[in-house]
């Protein structure tokens, strides 16, 4: 009860501070000097200003920084970017693959499942069908190479 009280008083007291802030209003500061007078430049509707920057030189644009192989393999894993990597981002990159060997797409993964992909996978390998893989056979298992899709079209 007291905490239902105090809980109430205390958001009575910031809905106070907040419409005292919503309806506090800028006021003039007496005896303040007039703003300064700015000269208008008038131009034709076709013709643009010209100015001289002189010696003037503005920041400097900052430079992107050249990650590491390993850098760009951790945020690959890290999603909110907060320099850790917790379990559920570590998985979420694995589930795509577990999906594709839950054939029944109970969740569970069983030997079963497992072992039928992967006899697949070695038949599939296994071209000459001697139930034995060559050096040769083995190599059409490699993982195909990603195409490099162009950093722009500029």
């Amino acid at each position: 009860m007291r905490q239902t009280i105090l809980g109430v008083f205390i958001g009575l007291i910031f809905a106070g501070v907040g419409v005292f802030w919503w309806t506090a209003r800028a006021q003039v500061e007496e005896n303040a000097p007039p703003p300064p007078e700015v000269e208008e430049l008038v131009l034709a509707p076709d013709e643009l200003p010209l100015t001289d920057p002189g010696d003037m030189q503005g920041p400097t644009p900052p430079e992107a920084s050249e990650l590491s192989r390993e850098e760009k393999r951790f945020f690959r894993y890290d999603r909110n970017r907060d320099r850790k990597i917790t379990r559920n981002e570590m998985l979420s990159s694995r589930s795509d693959g577990f999906r594709k060997l839950d054939a029944d797409g109970n969740n569970l993964l069983t030997f079963e499942e497992w072992a039928v992909t992967t006899a697949e996978r070695f038949d599939g390998m296994d071209a000459d069908g001697n139930a034995e893989l060559s050096q040769s056979e083995f190599a059409t298992s490699k993982p195909k190479p990603r195409a490099k899709r162009p950093r722009c079209n500029c």
